[in-house]
């Protein structure tokens, strides 16, 4: 494994320059593979990390510093050979060794934990993670743009729970606020219990829109909705009904979304379960000095640096209510108390970047010094998302459309082989499809949703991934039986095969390069590179028609592989395929 040669490499370091081998760990990298130029090297060193640790002088001529170096260094049965680059010195390991590392422990109990047990890895902090995600509102249907929060936060969340973190997983509902009044005051207008038995989320929708249409040039009507508010705050039964029933039919619609999704929370909380502690906290906020008047009447929060009132956050409306960021504040104190997180992470697209500037600063200085564990991961926004008509298109009807269209593709295939289920295996190529298109890219970028471009089988996209998954686990099963426990790694010096396990030499650094920055196109970039390794070692490794030992080497290097494949994929969020 790559963590072992990091080692034999660090040893050398520190032998030389007199330092901790672990302080060499994080300077040394992978080679990475390129289509149309080999690498004979398969570590690199940078010298100007070790420059930037102070560990080499950081003035003087870099190059003559690397060229010094990698004469003092010596090879040995490990690295077979040390050379000078342009600012960098790299390593070239024994080839049968890398092979018997990459591949030794495959099909043992430690497997399961490839490139994860890595000392790059354990640099990592370790503890409770937090993740906010998805968080739709109540009473709405599940739109396509909710999308984005749901399979990024479920990315985020699999990345840290593979990383060796307790991770907790909040569904935290839009289910309080003004839109409730209108929803209230607009469902005894223009709502119908008949209808909310039949189609609910459709009729509370169709509410939704009449009233809001209504309340545009309807004072009584938006008088209406702050009264049925101010109700739902002093919990008055009758209101207080209505909303539990509005909140109990749309957790169980959105949960027959989340299976389809293959998505699940280990809570589902709201701004209501605040309500009560939204009020405390404008209480701390006064007894702190930190609330404030404004001219119009509504409490606010002084965030201005001079503290002249030019920046302030609204936290109280004028009749006493409170607001979104009033119930932030207090579910972020509750969840600090309850579950003790070492960090919490929001996912919200980036519109709200404001929203969580201010929050965090309020946070800071009420005296919540956790505050600067709390990170807001934003999103670009998904554009054509609509129908013709302008209207909003709901997240079933995409999945229910996705699947149609994905088996309409999959039975003109030719490859296509007969499933149990291909409805199901229909919805897991789109799962598949739909997070590569927001995956890819920066997840900060808009892009424009394209069905012709997320379902196509040819290029780099999720089918291809799913194709190549499915490909490895048809050649293991015609083969089940031929694998043994021991294995010849001479059998395995081609390029092709070495190529293979330098790519998977990267695999740790690639997933601590995601936890960093908790882009998952780190990962998607590698899986993809590894596909087409993959698609070339198929051609050139033959496993029909070889003698008995290169058919169970090679069978290990394609199990290896593959491994790696579904491991990768399950952390994006994607359920891999076995048949397609």
């Amino acid at each position: 494994m790559a963590c072992f040669f990091r080692r034999r490499i660090a040893e050398k370091l520190s032998k030389t320059l007199q330092q901790s081998e672990d302080t060499f760990i994080p300077a040394l990298s992978a080679v990475p593979v390129f289509k149309k130029q080999q690498s004979a090297a398969d570590f690199k060193l940078s010298i100007s990390a070790l420059r930037n640790s102070q560990i080499l002088p950081s003035d003087g001529d870099i190059q003559l510093q690397t060229e010094d170096l990698a004469t003092q260094l010596k090879q040995d049965s490990v690295v077979e050979d040390i050379s000078a680059g342009c600012g960098v010195i790299n390593f070239k390991v024994n080839r049968q060794l890398l092979v018997q590392k990459m591949l030794e422990t495959f099909g043992k109990e430690q497997d399961e934990k490839f490139g994860l047990n890595s000392e790059l890895l354990s640099r990592l902090k370790r503890g409770t993670t937090l993740v906010e995600y998805s968080s739709p509102n109540i009473a709405k249907k599940f739109h396509a743009g909710h999308l984005r929060s749901t399979i990024i936060g479920n990315f985020i969340a699999n990345l840290k729970q593979s990383l060796g973190n307790n991770v907790i997983r909040m569904n935290y509902l839009g289910d309080w606020g003004m839109q409730f009044g209108l929803l209230g005051a607009g469902f005894g207008q223009f709502g119908c219990q008949e209808k909310l038995k039949q189609n609910p989320l459709q009729h509370l929708f169709e509410v939704y829109v009449q009233v809001n249409k209504e309340a545009e040039h309807n004072e009584d009507m938006k008088q209406a909705a702050r009264d049925f508010f101010r109700q739902l705050e002093q919990h008055e039964s009758e209101a207080v009904s209505l909303w539990q029933q509005f909140r109990d039919i749309t957790v169980d619609e959105y949960q027959h979304i989340y299976k389809r999704l293959g998505v699940h929370f280990d809570i589902y909380s709201g701004e209501s379960f605040h309500q009560d502690q939204a009020q405390e906290v404008v209480q701390q906020l006064q007894s702190r000095g930190l609330l404030k008047t404004s001219e119009r009447g509504t409490g606010v929060v002084d965030l201005s640096p001079a503290g002249d009132m030019s920046s302030v956050c609204t936290v109280l409306r004028s009749d006493g209510t409170t607001l979104y960021i009033t119930r932030d504040l207090a579910a972020a104190i509750d969840r600090s108390e309850k579950y003790r997180f070492d960090e919490m992470i929001y996912v919200t697209d980036k519109s709200q970047a404001g929203h969580f500037h201010q929050f965090f600063q309020i946070l800071l200085a009420m005296g919540h010094s956790w505050a600067d564990r709390c990170l807001h991961v934003p999103f670009g926004l998904v554009r054509g998302m609509k129908t013709r008509s302008g209207e909003v298109v709901f997240l079933e009807d995409v999945l229910d459309e996705a699947r149609s269209r994905m088996l309409h593709n999959m039975s003109r295939s030719k490859t296509t082989k007969e499933m149990h289920d291909p409805e199901d295996t229909a919805e897991k190529l789109f799962s598949a499809v739909r997070m590569f298109q927001d995956f890819k890219g920066p997840l900060q970028s808009d892009y424009t949703f394209d069905w012709d471009r997320m379902l196509q089988a040819q290029g780099d996209t999720g089918v291809f991934l799913q194709y190549t998954h499915a490909r490895l686990c048809s050649l293991i099963q015609k083969n089940e039986g031929a694998e043994a426990d021991m294995f010849d790694p001479s059998l395995l010096l081609e390029q092709t095969s070495i190529t293979i396990l330098q790519h998977l030499l990267r695999y740790d650094e690639v997933l601590y390069q995601s936890a960093q920055d908790l882009q998952p196109k780190h990962l998607v970039n590698f899986l993809l590179k590894l596909c087409h390794l993959i698609a070339s070692a198929h051609r050139e490794l033959p496993v029909k028609g070889s003698s008995q030992d290169v058919a169970q080497a090679r069978l290990r290097l394609f199990g290896r592989a593959c491994s790696v494949l579904a491991d990768g994929m399950k952390i994006l969020g994607i359920t891999p395929v076995d048949k397609m």
